[in-house]
């Protein structure tokens, strides 16, 4: 059971993610090896899981029925806001979700739309997460290297940043 401090820092994650749209998911696949996809999220929903649409028998979809423990990169370099996130996938085929999430921009990798035998959701559920969220402008993050590079100390000592690393479960 998620404690309130918990609860409000996957809030902090879901503000940060709700305006980054595409990330990176990357699984084990069957040969062991990692394998990294970008994706395109749909949603996150109150309970910490991230919706993705995908191929219901896609090798990704076949990777996680063995290997279900999958990693999501977030990147936004406008805010420089970063989020990893760990947690467990698994396939769904939840029609309200998806109907809920349609759009038809979708239709790009499912041309049948909702009627496509193969359309399946990605349902994340959220392990942990850990994000960067830069406060120092561009500017002052360039005078922080190059003090850094001058004194022989780290960037990360000098920049403004909150860091932090949750555990849901």
């Amino acid at each position: 059971m998620k404690t309130a401090m918990q609860n409000a820092e996957m809030q902090k994650v879901a503000d940060m993610l709700k305006d980054i749209k595409f990330a990176m998911l990357t699984s084990v696949g069957n040969d062991g090896r990692l394998r990294s996809r970008p994706m395109t999220t749909i949603d996150i929903s109150p309970d910490g899981s991230l919706w993705f649409f995908t191929d219901e028998h896609s090798e990704k979809t076949n990777d996680l029925s063995t290997h279900p423990q999958v990693n999501v990169a977030y990147s936004d370099i406008k805010n420089d806001t970063y989020v990893s996130v760990t947690g467990r996938a698994s396939v769904s085929q939840d029609r309200q979700q998806m109907e809920t999430h349609w759009s038809p921009m979708l239709k790009a990798w499912f041309p049948k739309g909702l009627d496509d035998p193969n359309i399946a959701l990605l349902k994340v559920e959220i392990e942990s997460a850990e994000f960067w969220d830069v406060k120092s402008s561009k500017m002052t993050q360039l005078f922080d290297m190059l003090k850094a590079a001058a004194t022989g100390t780290c960037a990360d000592d000098h920049m403004d940043t909150d860091h932090k690393e949750i555990k849901v479960m």
